[in-house]
């Protein structure tokens, strides 16, 4: 997972960092499930499944997680912007701007190696904002995704 945005690193370790931050400057509980399921999220190139998370824990971890207990971990992540999922794939990848606690998502996901790269788009997010608006909608969030090709599927071809 990879964003447009050039002030900051995407390691899985960076990310782990601004969110112990992020939860400690918001007096949010960060459990130990909590952290694990975000640790496997943001340890992975590719977007996630919960299932996969399951899996995941089960092998390494200190023995089987029930799916709702990883469900309310992601549920937790989500609501406070930690990560986000991609609808159309019901996958989940982490927020590399876990400081920002509103901003809308645009995603480029190729659809050969899944590689997803989210754009540092805070222009279009204002526009669906503003637009939303005039229209008398309240907007909560919003999620785009933008299927093709990535560069180096593209030059493979």
């Amino acid at each position: 997972m990879y964003c447009t945005h050039p002030e900051h690193e995407h390691a899985s370790a960076d990310l782990l960092g601004s969110l112990e931050r992020a939860c400690s400057e918001r007096g949010l509980r960060l459990t130990d499930t909590r952290r694990r399921v975000f640790e496997l999220v943001a340890a992975d190139s590719r977007p996630v499944k919960a299932y996969d998370l399951l899996e995941k824990i089960g092998k390494h971890g200190s023995g089987p997680a029930a799916p709702p207990t990883v469900y309310r971990a992601l549920d937790f992540l989500m609501r406070n912007g930690f990560v986000h999922r991609l609808e159309t794939l019901n996958a989940y990848v982490p927020c590399p701007h876990p400081e920002a606690t509103d901003h809308g998502s645009q995603f480029l996901i190729c659809e050969q190696c899944q590689e997803t790269l989210e754009l540092d788009a805070k222009d279009v997010a204002d526009r669906l904002r503003t637009q939303a608006r005039q229209q008398g909608f309240k907007p909560h969030r919003h999620t785009i995704e933008v299927y093709g090709l990535c560069a180096r599927c593209s030059q493979a071809r």
